[in-house]
């Protein structure tokens, strides 16, 4: 057993990790910071956004409308004062990436360029052509490397010890040695990412499944709102790779098989740029009412995306997913349709947190998509996930940086940390029941793509728990054939389908008890939305006989809930 000791620990190395990393290393040269990662950062999922992250920049902008637009975009379900705090924190980290070196692509004037994006009341989306994430991302791991930052790369979590309530240490293995390896700080902050590889067509990097929310639920710490799951409307068939929202907001049309522009019908003012949850809905109505296209991209039925007339905007604004196109389907996006069909993209709930960043664990702390604040609520709104990455992966590094400064690296629960090595080589390694974890894999995101996806109703939203109930049984026979100590990936898959079960048992429960639509949470049996018995958060506490769940009011400030429209 190996033992390292940080004062400050991040668990995760994408966007908000490494923003959270800078923020504490900044706040006090003299502490050590420790960034954990199961990848190395610049394969971190968050270099895959694309189309711009929303700031009021513009003095014709303002706070309120950025927080309305997020709030009306939550489908209520936001807290608006974590809101109106989160919108006015964001501006100073466009400016803070742009000093850094951020290529932040500019207007005419020199000034930093802006473009609508879906239910924006105005054009706010700050973008790097349609790189966003991957220039964030470049910017901030070069930054970086100027503080005493020390990168464990390649890292795989496996548990969060407590002792009495408190913050003791994190087990983890190194996948390059196989060694077993016990992390300990002062303070620790969740960045582990969202959860959309519980779903089998998704926008996501296969990396993207829950070990976050999966550890912290198993060591206690609620999660919230996990039945929000988001459907951006357009990834593209068959690979489900994300074409960016900012191919409609600079002018693209979706087109059903009659390659009749459809949206108008059900978002007459906005049309493609209403909300991601509208939008998909609609898509899937267009598709069932047999308007949908068969084409030479397998089963899955799709729109189209249609570009050809803003052909001239495309390589300054849009290269990346004209080249994705071009590479993956051999389409000429300047000349020829693009097939889409909503794609899971986006984890609304997470670990419980406030915009402090806080969690019900002293000193342990969360940020970005592993983070349910909530600003999101039912439905994020487009742009508002890689300034949530930074505006609160600096609050969480500073906060755990304060709280490092003060307090003291506990002694080691040996009982513990040797419980969980055991587990790992004597359990988890050494379990011979014949089962195949990529099979259970496999039917796990199978079943939720079927029965918890766009559209639920109660009668699937049953048959999902039967089936992960099943597939967790499954799972306590599985066979790892892989018995190498050196990047056993088998091994890695094993912990990572086991959270993905317990995460997808949480959604599914979660959505059945919601019984009505909000957001991205749309129950055909229950179309309308409910404030009076469900303007609440969903909080799920683990227990041995699966997640108990309990409510909490949503924090309305001064935005009562209206009629939403686009």
């Amino acid at each position: 057993m190996e033992k390292i000791k940080e004062d400050v620990l991040i668990l995760g190395g994408g966007m908000a990790g490494l923003r959270a990393a800078i923020a504490a290393a900044e706040y006090n040269p003299k502490l050590s910071v420790g960034l954990v990662s199961k990848l190395y950062p610049l394969r971190s999922h968050s270099v895959s956004a694309e189309g711009g992250t929303s700031a009021v920049l513009n003095p014709k902008d303002s706070f309120d409308l950025h927080s309305y637009d997020t709030i009306k975009g939550s489908d209520y379900l936001g807290d608006q004062d974590a809101i109106e705090e989160f919108v006015r924190l964001v501006p100073e980290q466009i400016y803070t990436t742009d000093h850094w070196g951020c290529p932040w692509s500019r207007n005419p004037d020199g000034t930093i360029s802006q473009r609508d994006f879906g239910a924006l009341s105005f054009p706010r989306a700050t973008f790097a052509a349609d790189k966003t994430g991957f220039h964030v991302m470049q910017t901030l791991f070069s930054r970086a490397m100027k503080y005493n930052i020390h990168f464990y790369n390649e890292y795989f979590a496996t548990k969060l010890i407590l002792n009495g309530g408190q913050l003791n240490s994190v087990t983890t293995i190194d996948l390059r040695t196989g060694n077993f390896v016990v992390f300990q700080g002062k303070a620790l902050i969740f960045a582990m990412g969202g959860a959309g590889r519980l779903y089998q067509f998704a926008t996501y990097a296969h990396s993207v499944t829950g070990d976050g929310d999966g550890i912290a639920y198993r060591a206690g710490i609620p999660l919230k709102d996990m039945e929000f799951i988001q459907f951006h409307p357009t990834g593209l068939v068959p690979s489900g790779i994300l074409i960016t929202e900012a191919a409609r907001s600079e002018g693209g049309y979706l087109l059903n098989s009659k390659k009749e522009r459809f949206m108008g019908t059900y978002a007459p003012h906005k049309f493609e740029t209403a909300s991601r949850d509208v939008v998909s809905r609609a898509i899937m109505w267009e598709i069932e009412a047999g308007r949908g296209v068969k084409g030479e991209y397998g089963d899955m039925e799709y729109v189209y995306l249609d570009m050809r007339h803003i052909a001239d905007k495309l390589d300054e604004r849009l290269p990346m997913i004209t080249e994705i196109a071009k590479k993956f389907n051999g389409i000429d996006a300047h000349t020829e349709l693009v097939p889409v069909h909503p794609a899971t993209h986006y984890t609304m709930g997470g670990i419980d947190s406030n915009v402090k960043t806080t969690t019900s664990v002293p000193g342990v702390f969360v940020a970005g998509e592993n983070a349910c604040v909530s600003i999101h609520g039912a439905n994020r709104l487009g742009s508002n996930s890689t300034n949530e990455c930074l505006a609160l992966g600096n609050v969480a590094g500073i906060a755990a940086a304060e709280w490092a400064v003060s307090h003291s690296v506990p002694d080691l629960d040996v009982a513990q940390v040797n419980d969980e090595e055991k587990r790992i080589w004597e359990d988890m390694l050494k379990r011979d029941g014949g089962e195949n974890i990529a099979k259970i894999r496999e039917d796990l995101r199978i079943n939720m793509d079927k029965n918890v996806g766009v559209f639920r109703t109660a009668d699937p939203l049953r048959n999902s728990l039967k089936n992960i109930a099943a597939l967790k049984e499954r799972y306590e026979k599985i066979t790892i054939q892989d018995k190498a100590d050196t990047f056993n990936l088998e091994l890695e898959w094993a912990f990572e389908v086991g959270f993905m079960l317990d995460l997808a048992e949480i959604i599914t429960a979660g959505a059945l008890q919601r019984t009505e639509s909000r957001g991205a949470h749309y129950r055909r049996d229950f179309p309308d939305r409910d404030d009076a018995n469900f303007m609440k958060h969903t909080i799920a506490t683990y227990s041995k006989d699966g997640p108990v769940l309990t409510y909490r009011p949503v924090v309305v400030t001064k935005w009562q809930p209206t009629v939403r429209s686009y």
